[in-house]
């Protein structure tokens, strides 16, 4: 039996996986996904409060999604991209950041920290959306990879203008900022 075809097909089968772990694709809306335990953070006054969300929730404005691990190493892995966005002083009325923080994806016995730390978030930037997704709700449906961070653009519909998991390169930063204010 010749064993350079079954390598071919086993290399090929397993290509498009080590390519891209996710299930987003551009030009669509993401994936059906609702948050339940936690969800997003609501800021009356002072005092926090959570309630149910999903995607649903994504159409209207033009949004940039960071969906990042409850680990510092992934809060800061698309720092310099946050950073562009606060810089760009996009207008509030047709522009929304939402962060999805992965609770459940978090080192041993931080989970209360992660808690706290995105709480304290949305007291900083009470215009942004800020959901805390307990048991890793969002990270299940989309197939994002553990212990990392998703940056998606998505526009006034919903549908998917850019997706990158991992770092963005300094290029992709400014790619991912033209099509927010090209989309505005």
């Amino acid at each position: 039996m010749n064993k350079k075809p079954m390598i071919a097909l086993l290399a090929a089968a397993l290509l498009p996986g080590m390519v891209s772990a996710h299930n987003i694709q551009l030009g669509q809306k993401t994936p059906s996904v609702s948050v339940t335990d936690k969800g997003e953070i609501i800021l009356n006054n002072d005092n926090i409060a959570y309630q149910e969300w999903d995607n649903s929730a994504l159409v209207g404005k033009v949004r940039v999604i960071q969906a990042i691990a409850g680990r510092s190493a992934a809060k800061e892995m698309n720092a310099e991209f946050i950073e562009a966005i606060k810089v760009a002083q996009l207008p509030n009325e047709n522009y929304q950041t939402t962060t999805i923080i992965n609770q459940d994806d978090s080192m041993w016995g931080t989970g209360g920290f992660v808690k706290s730390s995105a709480e304290d978030s949305k007291r900083d930037f009470s215009w942004s959306s800020m959901v805390l997704d307990a048991s890793g709700s969002v990270q299940s449906a989309w197939d994002l990879q553990k212990e990392s961070s998703a940056i998606i653009v998505l526009d006034k519909q919903g549908n998917v203008l850019f997706i990158k998991e991992g770092k963005l390169t300094s290029t992709e930063v400014k790619q991912a900022i033209t099509l927010v204010k090209e989309n505005i």
